[in-house]
């Protein structure tokens, strides 16, 4: 143990290897800019954009608007995902080349708030794996409404089923029943978790959960917000806490629910025809590819026009899950397409983890010791973004600097974020004693 007043310690060596992959996961830390850059803006500036709920005109298949937002100091990308309703995984790509959890100020990043609606009858809830969102369809008096959320489905290792299922019951506050083999791979870690987690901040389910008709698959909330967008469980589906809420209360027992692997998609919106692409897996790449190209094969031979060919594999190849216009299925239809809007930065993004004051009398963490300013400050990030947080924040000792985690009412509980940082992040770190001389 050290005290918080010295902080001249050398920290243990971090092992970088697990939290790399992680980092790059979610960051692409080594990622070049991709060539093709946001589109431009409308020019005009928005207070707020719709980011869940759209009507859906007769015919067409494309909702909502793509917009612009400019970053500011200490915005990190799953905040700004977070308050837009999107997944990590399509704020990531759509902006590639930009660091995930230290952007720099001022940096104009895409909002991917256009969607082009699964192929799939419009009943229940559809969930696309490959686009990693969910979506809702329910009659609106004389049009049909969609509400949609980002979604964290199930690792290769234990991948979310697709198929036909339905809602057969919900539960507010669940309690967790933890499965043998999720005990396993735990217990393999140094980690022995109980036979039940009650509802809590420690409960992977979060504050609601409704249970399909296939079984041990559900759709539930999560204490780890950050892991929206990503193939981080064991096969459910993980909503933000804000988004299960309103779709339990919308949702009744015996609701539909069908999940489809969709990652090209097709549709029209004003006579224009776009596709939007999604980097498919190893296996299925090369069958869903010729899919698309065989529904595009018989739009072009319907419309008696060559298709721009060229175009369609270029937005394949960038997968970056945007709607893209490839074709005119009127004349001059082009006009129509709409350009990104520009959106205000808000006072304060919803969810963004806030660091308490700094307690003298309270027990910390050393989780790192650097040299790089912006690696320190990325750890940091990463850190607070753990569910439920772990507080840190960065300090310059010479020409070093330390990521302090905390505070801690105790040292029991400094030891438990300890080992929380072990397992998910593979950090050795120093419990730091209060300074009980002020």
């Amino acid at each position: 143990m050290c005290r918080i007043s010295d902080l001249s310690l050398s920290n243990k060596r971090l092992r970088l290897t697990a939290l790399c992959i992680y980092v790059f996961s979610l960051s692409g830390c080594a990622a070049m800019k991709s060539v093709q850059t946001a589109p431009l803006f409308s020019g005009h500036r928005e207070k707020e954009i719709e980011r869940n709920k759209f009507p859906v005109a007769r015919g067409e298949d494309v909702i909502g608007r793509l917009a612009v937002i400019r970053l500011e100091k200490g915005d990190t990308l799953p905040d700004i995902a977070r308050h837009f309703s999107l997944g990590i995984n399509a704020i990531g790509t759509a902006n590639p080349g930009v660091d995930v959890w230290v952007p720099e100020a001022g940096e104009r990043v895409l909002l991917p708030l256009s969607f082009i609606l699964p192929d799939t009858p419009r009943k229940g809830i559809v969930v696309n794996l490959a686009t990693m969102r969910l979506f809702q369809y329910k009659e609106g008096g004389t049009s049909l409404l969609v509400t949609t959320y980002p979604i964290g489905i199930g690792t290769d290792e234990r991948p979310t089923p697709t198929g036909k299922m339905h809602v057969v019951r919900k539960a507010a506050r669940p309690t967790w029943h933890v499965p043998a083999s999720i005990a396993e791979d735990h217990r393999k870690k140094g980690d022995i978790l109980p036979k039940a987690v009650p509802p809590g901040p420690d409960n992977p389910l979060g504050e609601y959960a409704l249970y399909l008709s296939k079984p041990g698959y559900l759709v539930h909330g999560t204490n780890k917000p950050a892991s929206i967008g990503l193939t981080a469980t064991n096969g459910c589906l993980r909503l933000y806490p804000e988004n299960v809420k309103t779709l339990f209360e919308d949702t009744p027992v015996k609701t539909p629910v069908l999940i489809v692997n969709q990652p090209y998609l097709i549709g029209q919106r004003n006579g224009v025809l776009y596709l939007e692409a999604h980097a498919p897996t190893e296996a299925s790449g090369a069958l869903e590819s010729e899919k698309l190209h065989e529904k595009l094969r018989t739009i072009e031979k319907k419309a008696r026009r060559t298709l721009d060919w060229k175009k369609v594999k270029e937005v394949q190849a960038e997968a970056r899950g945007i709607p893209v216009p490839i074709f005119e299925l009127r004349q001059g239809s082009q006009k129509e397409v709409a350009k990104p809007v520009e959106v205000e930065h808000p006072e304060r993004l919803y969810g963004k983890p806030e660091i308490p004051a700094l307690n003298l009398l309270a027990w910390y963490l050393l989780a790192a010791d650097v040299p790089d300013k912006i690696e320190a400050q990325r750890l940091a990030a990463i850190i607070n973004h753990q569910g439920p947080q772990i507080p840190a924040r960065v300090f310059k000792k010479s020409d070093r600097y330390r990521v302090i985690a905390g505070p801690f009412d105790d040292g029991s509980e400094a030891k438990k974020a300890a080992k929380r940082l072990k397992i998910d992040l593979d950090m050795d770190s120093i419990v730091i004693e209060p300074d009980k001389n002020g």
